[in-house]
This record gives C-alpha cells, sequence and structure tokens, in this order.
C-alpha cells in the first residue's frame, strides 16, 4: 500500500482523493466507514496543513457543500521517483546538447523501458500480459489500475487507470514522455492499439490508457 507517512484514517482520506479526484465530506465518511463529524475534523486539518483544497457547490435550496481534492502539495506526497534531480539533470543536458538531442535520449530510453516490460510481461494471453503490466506499475508508484471494458464484437478491451504519476516532474517540464510512454506501452502489446483516455498533465485526476485487442 502507498505510504504518505499520516495516520491511517488520514492516508485513506488522501488515497480516496488521489484515486476519485474530488469528493464530498459525506461521501468520505460513507466510503471509509467513519462519521461526519471525524471526517469533517480530519479535512479541516489536513487542509490548514495545505494538502487539499475545496469549492462551494450548491445543491438545491440547503446550504453549499465543500468538495475536497488534493492540493499540488498533497499530490507530492505520493511517490515520484525522479523527481527534481531528473529535471534539473534534464535542463543541463539540454542546455549542453540541445534540445532536440534531449527527445532522442529520452525516446531511447522509453524503447528501452519497453524492451524491459515486454520480457516480463511474458507471453499469455492479453488479460494475463495486461494484469502484469498494471503491476509492474504499481511496484514503480503509479497507482495503476486494470478495468475490463464489455467487448465491441470479439475485441478484448482492457482500461489501465494510473491515479499517480511517478514521473510527474519530468512531465511537467517534458510533456513529450508521456507520449513516448504510449508508444512503450504500444510496443510492451503489439497485438493490441493503445490510446489515452485521461491525462494527468492536463489536469484530471488519472492518466487512462484504452487497450484493445486488434
Amino acid at each position: 500500500m502507498t505510504t504518505t507517512g499520516f495516520p491511517s484514517t488520514k492516508q485513506s482520506i488522501l488515497q480516496y482523493l488521489l484515486k476519485q479526484g474530488e469528493a464530498t465530506a459525506q461521501q468520505l465518511a460513507t466510503a471509509l466507514q467513519i462519521s461526519p463529524q471525524a471526517t469533517r475534523r480530519h479535512l479541516n486539518e489536513l487542509e490548514a496543513d495545505g494538502l487539499i483544497e475545496y469549492q462551494s457547490i450548491q445543491q438545491g435550496m440547503g446550504r453549499p457543500q465543500h468538495l475536497y481534492q488534493l492540493s499540488r502539495k498533497g499530490r507530492s506526497l505520493f511517490p515520484h521517483r525522479y523527481g527534481e534531480f531528473a529535471v534539473s539533470f534534464l535542463d543541463a543536458l539540454a542546455e549542453t546538447v540541445g534540445e532536440e538531442q534531449v527527445s532522442k535520449i529520452l525516446e531511447k530510453q522509453w524503447h528501452k523501458k519497453a524492451l524491459e516490460y515486454r520480457d516480463r510481461v511474458g507471453e499469455g494471453s492479453l488479460q494475463e500480459r495486461v494484469t502484469k503490466l498494471m503491476q509492474l506499475r504499481q511496484e514503480e508508484g503509479y497507482m495503476a489500475e486494470l478495468h475490463k471494458v464489455s467487448r465491441q464484437g470479439k475485441k478484448q478491451q482492457f482500461i489501465l487507470a494510473e491515479h499517480n504519476c511517478a514521473i510527474s516532474e519530468v512531465a511537467e517540464s517534458y510533456p513529450s514522455v508521456c507520449g513516448h510512454e504510449l508508444e512503450m506501452f504500444a510496443e510492451v502489446l503489439p497485438d493490441c492499439t493503445v490510446e489515452r483516455t485521461h491525462w494527468i498533465n492536463n489536469g484530471e485526476h488519472r492518466c487512462g490508457y484504452l487497450i484493445q485487442a486488434k
């Protein structure tokens, strides 16, 4: 389980918001099976720490409700393996050899990653391979989940959802890595088409990929 270093209830709230994107206090209380009073106390403390933020929404004639989501600081609690050092390194490399050369280096690195994944994913059925791919991504801190989609005809479809980006700081500075990542998935699963459905860099709360057998 991903740990943030917080007590279990606060950690559960942060993880729920990471996965769902946003929630009201009542939704959190119901999902986590804790009292509304305790939920609001935890939310107030997390907000005071700058880890969550909210917007007020009006529903009917009652009082506005607060819709909570993680702040940038809150997201930073979850694994980001490469971090500032990688960005600093890429910046220095770009100053030395130029951005075009850096792009070629990143492309080569993702190709190398694809070969590693493909070897570890193996030669099983599509479901076995995408399940293994999800597990590999989990090991690297992406908080990945796999969902099987109802078939269109005879073609198998899966959604790979990643609620945390382990390379978010790199992706913000060098968004081309996200394109290479998409190409990497297609290389790992050559008998499939892979399309991006959601993108954290686009302001959404997760990255999502539709994987479909050709």
